[in-house]
Formats: structure tokens, C-alpha cells, sequence
């Protein structure tokens, strides 16, 4: 996550890494009881290197988030039940743990105030920014948007990624 300047705005900025693992995550919920996916057909779907998304794949299973089987037959099965795993969760794993604002001392210099002064009001704003979105992903997990993919305008595609998952298991 980083923050960009758009027109003058600073927007929040989610790197592809989360995206993608947030999609994997919910890729392995599809899966029926036992089975697992392969790494190689997760990144095959998603469009993705397979050599970096293995590194997504072990961020997410040093995070408790899925597991790994090993194995001819192996691949990757969540760890935990969907409705347990927040997206936050999965934010975490990819990027850690970290403040999306850094002052830089501008306000303590343009209003000169000693280096104990209190910081500064734009870090007050994007630190209630920060809390805001945090509880938001705080509240989506992984079997909430699955729940999504249910919603009558994705059924056809829904249908075709159960096939596929199907496919990739029996395989």
C-alpha cells in the first residue's frame, strides 16, 4: 500500500500482490473439503509469474492464512474457515503491518514549532483515514466475498471458475 498524488489528491494506492492473494485466497474457498489447488494453476488463472506468486503463496501460509501440501499432489487449501479470514488479514500478510502516513516535519517547520511539539493535523487526518479503512477490511473476509461471486450478474462466470476449479483437482 502506498499513498499516490492524483490531481492534487493523495489516494490510497494497493499494490497488485494483495489483490491477487486476496483472489487466491478466495479461489481455495471454492474448493470442496480435502482438496487443494496447485500453486502454478492459482497463477495460471490469475495471470500472474508463477516464480513471484509462489512468494505470495508463502507470505500467506507464514501468515496462518492457508496451508501447503506437499506432494505430487499438492497444492494450497485454506488453514482457517473463509469466515475468518479478513481481507485485512491477507493485506497483512502480503505487505505487513505498517503506518499508510509518515510526517515529515513540514508542519513543525512552517509553523516553526519545537521537535516536541504535537505532530502535525494531517497526521491526525490520516491516522482516522487509516482506522476508517482498516475497520472496513476488517469486516470483508474471504467467505463474504466468495458470497459475491454468487450475485446473479457473475453467475455464468461463477459457474465456469467452479468447472475450472473442478478440473484443476481432478487432475
Amino acid at each position: 500500500m502506498s499513498l499516490l498524488s492524483w490531481k492534487g489528491v493523495m489516494v490510497l494506492h494497493m499494490k497488485t500482490g494483495v489483490e491477487q492473494s486476496v483472489y487466491a485466497t478466495v479461489l481455495l474457498h471454492l474448493l470442496p473439503d480435502r482438496a487443494v489447488l496447485p500453486g502454478e494453476a492459482i497463477s495460471r488463472q490469475l495471470g500472474v509469474s508463477p516464480t513471484y506468486f509462489q512468494k505470495l503463496l508463502r507470505k500467506l501460509v507464514n501468515a496462518g492464512v492457508i496451508v501447503s501440501v506437499p506432494g505430487v499432489k499438492g497444492g494450497f487449501k485454506l488453514k482457517k474457515k473463509a469466515e475468518e479470514i479478513t481481507v485485512y488479514d491477507i493485506y497483512t500478510a502480503i505487505e505487513g503491518v505498517r503506518s499508510l502516513y509518515e510526517p515529515n516535519g513540514v508542519f513543525g517547520d512552517m509553523l516553526e514549532l519545537d521537535e516536541d511539539a504535537p505532530c502535525c493535523i494531517v497526521e491526525d487526518l490520516m491516522k482516522q483515514a487509516e482506522e476508517a479503512w482498516i475497520g472496513i477490511m476488517q469486516q470483508e473476509t474471504i467467505a463474504s466475498l466468495a458470497e459475491k461471486l454468487e450475485e446473479q450478474r457473475f453467475q455464468p462466470h461463477t459457474a465456469n471458475l467452479k468447472d475450472w476449479i473442478n478440473e484443476q483437482i481432478t487432475n
